[in-house]
C-alpha cells in the first residue's frame, strides 16, 4: 500500500496527552488529517522493551519472549537488558521487511541490537566496568552508519542524558531519511519518558518534552518533503505505555531475605530460593522451591501497596512470563524495587531523587489500570482522513504496519486495524 513507513514511538505517550493539542501543532495536524486511535491497550507488564517488541511482532510477551526490560540476574549489581534481537522468539516487522527487499532503519529501537536492520543505532549501554559506550554501541549497531552519525551529530549529545540524546537522534533520523530513503524507519524517542520518571506525569518538564517531540515530528515530515517521498509515506506516531505518579516503593526481597530464602553478601543477593523481580508497577515472583508457593501467597496477602496477586496460570493468560510463580500488581502510587536491604516499604523523598531506581512516576502496571491507555495516530499514504477509532490493542499494530507495507507477518495474535486504512 505504501513505499515508505515511518513509525515514531514517543515513549510514555498516553491517551490523555492528545486531549489538548493547542500548543502541539504537528500532532494536531496529524490527528485532524489522519486516523486517531484514542485508546490503545498496552501489554503486561507495560514496560518499554516488552511493549516495543509487541509493536513489531504482534505478540504478547509470553510468546515473543521479552517478558521484562532486564534479565533475572540478582547476583549482578546491574542486570543485563534484553538488548539483542536474538532474544525475540518470533518474526519481527523489520526482519520480514528486509526479506521482502525493503531498506530498513532503526534508531534506539529496543531489542534490536545485532539485528538485520540496514541502518541501525542500537539502544544499548555499558553495564560492566570493562566496557564503554562506543564499544557496545559499535557491537550492537551498524558500525559504519553509527560512526557516520556520531561524526556528524555526536556534538549534540551528552552521553545518554535527555533531552540531548533525542536531539542527536532526530538529527540522525532526518539525515537518514533524506540521504538513505529507508522503506521502514523505526524511531524511539525517550525524552518525555525520562522527564515523567524524574518529575511526574503532568509535570512542566514532561509537558516541555512533549513540545520538543512535536517539533521533532515536524522535522521528520519535513525530511520526507525534502527527499521527495512525502506523498508516498505513511506516518505512525504511537506510545508504548503511559505512566502513573508514585510515592512509595515496595522491596519484597527484604522480606524474602529475612525469611532465609535468599543469601546476601553485603547488599547483593548471591543465592536465592524465592526472588522478586520488579517490573516497576508490577512484579514477578520466581521460586526454585515450588512447595513454597502457598507460604509465599500467605506472606504477601494484605501487604501495603499490593493490589492483586496473580497465579502462574493467570499471569500466563495475561500474556506475561509463563515461568513465574506469581505476578503482583501494585496499587496506583506504589511500585516495586529489586533491593534486598532496607525497609519493606519506603516513601520516596526529594533527597532520594537522582539515585538509581527512585522515581516520581513509573509504568509496568496492568494495562487495565484507570487512565493508563496509550494512543496512536496514523497519517499519509493509505490512511483514512479525519477519523477517530475508540480503541485498539498494542498487538494490533504490527499486523497493521505489515499490511501498510504489503508484506506478510505470519501468525500474529493481533488483528489489522482495517478501519484506519483506505
Amino acid at each position: 500500500m505504501t513505499r515508505y513507513l515511518v513509525v515514531v514511538s514517543l515513549d510514555a505517550l498516553g491517551a490523555s496527552d492528545l486531549e489538548d493539542l493547542g500548543e502541539l501543532p504537528t500532532l494536531a495536524f496529524l490527528k485532524e488529517n489522519g486516523a486517531h486511535v484514542k485508546r490503545v491497550t498496552s501489554i503486561y507488564p507495560s514496560l518499554t522493551y516488552p511493549a516495543h517488541t509487541t509493536i513489531v511482532t504482534g505478540h504478547y510477551p509470553a510468546t515473543h519472549g521479552i517478558v521484562n526490560n532486564t534479565k533475572i540476574q540478582p547476583e549482578k549489581e546491574s542486570p543485563d537488558w534484553y538488548w539483542y534481537r536474538d532474544a525475540i522468539k518470533v518474526p519481527t516487522l523489520y526482519d520480514v521487511a528486509k526479506k521482502a527487499g525493503l531498506k530498513t532503519a532503526a534508531f534506539l529501537w529496543p531489542v534490536a541490537a545485532r539485528s538485520s536492520i540496514d541502518y541501525n543505532i542500537a539502544e544499548i549501554f555499558p553495564n560492566r566496568f570493562w566496557l564503554n559506550q562506543m564499544m557496545v554501541s559499535l557491537w550492537g549497531s551498524s558500525p559504519g552508519f553509527l560512526i557516520d552519525m556520531n561524526r556528524k551529530f555526536g556534538h549534540l549529545r551528552r552521553g545518554i542524558a535527555q533531552p540531548e540524546l533525542d536531539d542527536f537522534l532526530i538529527a540522525a533520523v532526518e539525515d537518514t531519511i533524506v540521504r538513505k530513503k529507508p522503506n521502514l524507519t523505526l524511531a524511539h524517542f525517550v525524552d518525555m519518558d525520562s522527564m515523567r520518571h524524574a518529575y511526574g506525569v503532568r509535570s512542566n518538564e514532561a509537558k516541555a518534552a512533549l513540545k520538543r517531540h512535536d517539533e521533532r515530528l515536524a522535522r521528520i515530515i519535513a525530511a520526507t518533503k525534502q527527499n521527495g517521498t512525502y506523498d508516498e509515506t505513511t506516518f505512525i506516531v504511537l506510545g508504548d505505555h503511559y505512566q502513573i505518579d508514585v510515592h512509595t516503593a515496595i522491596q519484597l526481597n527484604v522480606l524474602f531475605a529475612k525469611k532465609g530464602w535468599q543469601t546476601l553478601k553485603e547488599t547483593q543477593i548471591v543465592a536465592w530460593q524465592v526472588y522478586a523481580k520488579s517490573c516497576d508497577g508490577s512484579c514477578y515472583i520466581y521460586t526454585k522451591e515450588i512447595g513454597l508457593a502457598s507460604e509465599i501467597r500467605e506472606l504477601l496477602k494484605g501487604l501495603e501497596g499490593i493490589e492483586t496477586i496473580y497465579s502462574q496460570e493467570e499471569a500466563s493468560q495475561l500474556g506475561a512470563d509463563k515461568t513465574c510463580t506469581f505476578m503482583l500488581e501494585a496499587k496506583a502510587g506504589y511500585y516495586f524495587k529489586d533491593q534486598a536491604v532496607g525497609a519493606l516499604t519506603q516513601v520516596i523523598s526529594k533527597e532520594d531523587m537522582g539515585s538509581p531506581d527512585y522515581y516520581r512516576a513509573v509504568h509496568g502496571y496492568s494495562p487495565q489500570k484507570s487512565d493508563y491507555a496509550t494512543t496512536l495516530i496514523a497519517f499519509g499514504k493509505g490512511i483514512r482522513e479525519g477519523i477517530t477509532i475508540e480503541a485498539a490493542r498494542l498487538i494490533d499494530e504490527a499486523p497493521t504496519f505489515a499490511r501498510i507495507l504489503n508484506i506478510d507477518l505470519p501468525d500474529t495474535k493481533g488483528q489489522v486495524l482495517e478501519d484506519i486504512l483506505k
